[in-house]
């Protein structure tokens, strides 16, 4: 799927609400003159989308701020992680570029070439990995300022089974895994995250992917940012890889709705 409109979206909620839900994965949109630069042939490309899109992760925040009492914020990824990962470091704190998956992926889901090894991720994240930086930061900020806090809520779904590019894929994979910060992630935000996603069959934590996004700016360094990652196996709400939703969406809509309304007041870092 090529695309020629926003490279992301704020969609306004509740002025008086400091959460925002933050969509990073959900899409599939390639640019035309992105799409040149990787190698996969277009059958190729399908299904690595399949494996690495979060699929419907866009309709369950939509459906979670429907529900909630309090419409969270959300920002929302309009372009697949293929062009760039807004959530990965882009530099050498980032993990994932051990197996070319850093903030511009060379390499796919099953380690194949996905571009070429030596190309220079610059151009693409002077155009696409900075500006999302820039208005997700500007986002935080302003629910700062309306609110005196910011509640990050990052929606992210994952495979059943390990796909090769996983560092650790040796771990537990429950329905709902929480990814958490020892900065960032508050024990009452944790403990709102299990109890929500408790009727969705269970939760884990950091594990089989850990840790949560908090734009740099504010990163370890300003308490009254709190985030969690909520990581949702996708066997519990569609067809994997990359098939349809499934009625089990409504119900992980709902334990997202609930947490959200748990937190819309989560107080200080070490409450």
């Amino acid at each position: 799927m090529t695309w020629s409109g926003p490279a992301y979206s704020l969609l306004p909620g509740d002025p008086a609400s400091p959460v925002l839900l933050h969509v990073p994965h959900s899409a599939r949109a390639v640019p035309g003159d992105v799409r040149a630069g990787i190698v996969l042939d277009d059958a190729g490309l399908e299904r690595e989308l399949d494996h690495i899109t979060d699929a419907h992760t866009a309709e369950l925040a939509e459906r979670a701020a429907e529900l909630a009492r309090a419409t969270p914020w959300r920002f929302v990824n309009r372009l697949s992680r293929l062009v760039v990962d807004p959530e990965r470091f882009p530099d050498e704190r980032e993990e994932m570029a051990a197996v070319g998956m850093g903030a511009v992926y060379t390499r796919t889901t099953h380690r194949g070439e996905l571009r070429a090894a030596d190309t220079d991720p610059e151009p693409l994240l002077e155009r696409y990995f900075r500006p999302y930086a820039r208005a997700m930061t500007e986002a935080v900020a302003d629910r700062l300022a309306a609110t005196g806090q910011a509640v990050i809520i990052d929606v992210h779904s994952y495979p059943s089974a390990p796909l090769p590019y996983e560092l650790h894929a040796g771990g537990p994979r429950p329905p709902v895994c929480l990814g958490t910060d020892p900065f960032h992630t508050p024990p009452r935000l944790t403990g709102a995250g299990r109890e929500a996603f408790a009727p969705c069959g269970g939760t884990g934590l950091d594990s089989p992917f850990a840790g949560t996004y908090v734009p740099l700016d504010f990163y370890g360094t300003d308490a009254r940012v709190c985030a969690l990652m909520v990581e949702i196996r996708r066997d519990t709400y569609m067809a994997e890889p990359g098939g349809a939703a499934g009625p089990g969406l409504e119900q992980v809509a709902t334990a997202l709705a609930t947490l959200v309304d748990a937190v819309s007041q989560t107080p200080r870092r070490d409450a």
